[in-house]
């Protein structure tokens, strides 16, 4: 069988450029010395930043990825006012850590702003003297960065105190909500389903009545090896309440996300999900979807009773999953629901962190304060704003304030923001005001007809959620074994749920066992240890 794995960090650990990062120091040993062209100008005098930015392939006729409407935005804006040209530089966005650990062990080469999601990343870039020591710069010349991010994002970039990083702030911090064939339940006379139990009687039903009439190509309940699809379910059954240590010391943080392996209760997730699986209720090759287009296909094509998804997901124009279901399948619907509930009786899951990207300046830098200028000068007046939606009346029409995108808007002004994603870097989604407004402008961002569903997705996402969990300094041994980690994670989950009912203990125990030899034991020891000596946030 092929086995889920994160490409991007496949290609990233291979060969000797990876090797060299988890060797220790090495990588970064071109960042302690200045940049041969950090004192660089441009031929009128003005100074030059350097900014990374990702490329993902799709600029549109007319533009580049370093040339383009917001490019241009920028450096009428903030460029013209400080006598600062900025200049971008293109990173293909699904090789952007090998690139960045390329670019970060150059010194010289290097952007003046660099940044990346994964959080191990960042911590060995500063654990190894790679980064540049902000707190004195943000206080000095980031006031309106300071404001918009606020205490709880700008921990997420500190070590010992000290500001490593600027991360970007997350729009919306709800994760997961769950849909449910409502077609089905009604030729069923069923309700929707509002506990685990009740939801194991509604696929059991869908399995055995068959009311959407598909045959034997039914799925009660879709799954994927992603996230989404099994994270709801997983952290339904951790048990509640959870001490401070049990919650710093048992939870694995591998990448950016917190992982449930040690906490009680993870068994007997994984024990339901082998019961689904033995009982025919869940997608029966769900290890080899691991990007989620075999279900999106399913679930479009009619196929798919119950399933749990980003919030919102299928709404969106550019997923088209529910549009592409009612067109393939007459009077189709699907309802959002709440189903997974834990032993407190409420339906636990996962939350973002308050930070999406971690913004850096490496060392070699000598542009630090134009840096913080050009961060800061992003955060003040209407510019994220500007940035982010475009031109009134071209690109968005206001309702209540929030800025709903036009459906008829010309190409000219859909290219505006094709790329505004990875040019606004300090917001992690669209970013209006408080957090109502945020999630507002979340749900217009999809079609009308869609909205008031889009919106139970969102409450529900934001429903009895469980906060990750952070350190004042590094987990070294996350950075070290996260991402053989991740694989052994998917591995266990696939294996203990297809592994038959009566072998469902001694494989689990198997696998934990290679998973606790493989860095596990160690990112347990060394987050005990730091838990002990205080190093929790709060």
């Amino acid at each position: 069988m092929k086995w889920y794995s994160r490409k991007g960090w496949v290609k990233a650990v291979s060969g000797t450029m990876m090797a060299t990062v988890l060797a220790g120091t090495a990588i970064l040993a071109g960042c302690s010395s200045s940049s041969s062209e950090a004192g660089a100008t441009t031929a009128d005098g003005k100074s030059v930043l350097k900014v990374e930015v990702f490329d993902r392939g799709n600029s549109p006729a007319g533009s580049t990825i370093s040339n383009n409407y917001l490019t241009k935005l920028v450096n009428e804006r903030f460029g013209g006012k400080n006598n600062i040209e900025v200049q971008y530089v293109p990173v293909p966005r699904s090789e952007e850590l090998q690139k960045l650990n390329v670019l970060m062990a150059s010194g010289g080469d290097v952007p003046d702003i660099v940044f990346t999601y994964d959080q191990g990343t960042f911590n060995r870039y500063a654990e190894q003297g790679g980064l540049t020591d902000l707190t004195d710069l943000l206080n000095q010349y980031g006031p309106n960065l300071k404001t918009f991010l606020g205490d709880d994002t700008l921990s997420y970039g500190q070590i010992e105190g000290k500001q490593y990083a600027i991360p970007g702030k997350r729009s919306v911090l709800g994760k997961y909500a769950s849909y449910i064939r409502q077609d089905w339940l009604d030729a069923l006379k069923l309700p929707v389903p509002q506990t685990t139990d009740e939801l194991y009687t509604t696929l059991k039903a869908f399995k055995d009545q068959d009311p959407g009439k598909v045959g034997t190509s039914l799925i009660p309940f879709g799954m994927t090896i992603a996230p989404a699809q099994y994270e709801p379910l997983l952290w339904s059954f951790i048990q509640q309440p959870l001490t401070d240590e049990q919650k710093y010391t048992l939870t694995q943080k591998l990448g950016s996300s917190d992982y449930p392996t040690l906490l009680p209760g993870f068994k007997d997730g994984l024990k339901y999900m082998n019961k689904l699986y033995n009982e025919g209720l869940i997608s029966k090759d769900f290890g080899l979807d691991e990007d989620k287009k075999q279900l999106w296909q399913d679930v479009q094509n009619g196929k798919v009773g119950f399933y749990t998804e980003d919030a919102g997901e299928l709404y969106f124009s550019y997923n088209g999953t529910y549009k592409n279901l009612q067109t393939n399948v007459k009077d189709a619907a699907l309802t959002p629901t709440d189903v997974f509930t834990n032993n407190e009786g409420k339906h636990a899951k996962p939350e973002y962190a308050s930070n999406g990207l971690y913004i850096m300046i490496p060392k070699s830098s000598s542009k630090a304060v134009e840096a913080i200028k050009y961060l800061d000068w992003m955060a003040s007046d209407k510019n994220l704003f500007d940035m982010q939606n475009g031109v009134e009346g071209e690109n968005y029409t206001l309702k209540d304030g929030i800025p709903v995108a036009k459906e008829d808007a010309s190409e000219e002004a859909l290219n505006r923001l094709y790329n505004y994603g990875d040019m606004a870097i300090i917001a992690n989604g669209k970013i209006v005001g408080t957090e109502e407004q945020n999630n507002d402008a979340y749900i217009m961002q999809v079609p009308e007809e869609y909205q008031a569903d889009m919106r139970k997705s969102v409450d529900i996402s934001n429903t009895d959620t469980i906060a990750p969990v952070n350190f004042n300094k590094p987990i070294e041994a996350e950075a070290k074994y996260g991402s053989a980690l991740q694989d052994k994670y998917a591995q266990l989950i696939v294996k203990a749920t297809m592994a038959p009912e009566a072998q469902f203990d001694t494989t689990y125990d198997s696998l934990v066992k290679d998973y606790m030899s493989s860095g596990g034991q160690a990112i347990l020891d060394e987050r005990t240890k730091v838990f002990q000596e205080g190093g929790a946030t709060k």
